[in-house]
């Protein structure tokens, strides 16, 4: 079976949803160019990600998940996932409990980062997640595993797929990402047409013969 894989923050949704947070509780200017800086390969994503979660960690965890419930999508990828759900799932660095209802609100299965929480607060981050070995479970399963995402920090995930697809939905990837992946998509038609297309297709094709880069 063909496992697509979804990175979610500007894959999935319209905008990074750190800056979201930021912006929400008047933090945006250090958190949007870490996110930016963190994006494009300029800053480790794990070094990136402890630095802001110890800015926002201090906000409570329930309003974080209600704002980040209401983010815009990108609706034709969230119809394919609700459509194929047994196909999908989201592989995020964002923490569980801030994007709980986000994720519910998407209907797939999800791999999140995880941070212990006390007093409506995050007070320590339990595991950072790495994408890749979301990628690695699924094609020792059996499953031909697509990965679809745009950050520095998808890189190795994509690297590891079977087929990797750089996302310029929201914005354009990391350099990084499209130095691996085996096709740029920019607009939501194209990309579901894609999938589609991947879905339909049971042979194990190489790369190059599905897509062309």
């Amino acid at each position: 079976m063909t496992k697509f894989i979804f990175d979610l923050d500007g894959t999935i949704t319209k905008e990074e949803t750190l800056p979201v947070i930021a912006k929400h509780f008047s933090m945006e200017e250090e958190i949007e160019e870490l996110t930016r800086q963190t994006v494009m390969g300029h800053v480790p994503f794990v070094e990136s990600f402890i630095r802001r979660v110890f800015l926002l960690g201090k906000l409570p965890i329930d309003e974080i998940d209600a704002l980040l419930e209401g983010v815009e999508l990108h609706e034709p990828i969230v119809k394919f996932i609700r459509k194929n759900r047994a196909h999908c799932a989201i592989a995020t660095g964002n923490l569980s409990c801030w994007v709980a209802k986000l994720v519910a609100r998407i209907g797939c299965e999800a791999y999140c980062s995880e941070g212990k929480t006390e007093n409506n607060r995050v007070v320590e981050l339990i595991n950072i997640i790495k994408k890749e070995t979301v990628v690695e479970k699924y094609r020792v399963a059996g499953h031909r595993v697509v990965f679809i995402g745009d950050g520095h920090n998808d890189v190795e995930a994509m690297r590891a797929a079977d087929i990797a697809i750089a996302s310029g939905l929201t914005h354009e990837p990391a350099q990084s990402v499209l130095s691996v992946a085996d096709c740029l998509v920019r607009n939501e038609v194209e990309l579901c047409s894609r999938l589609n297309q991947l879905l339909v297709n049971i042979v194990e094709p190489r790369k190059q013969d599905v897509l062309l880069k």
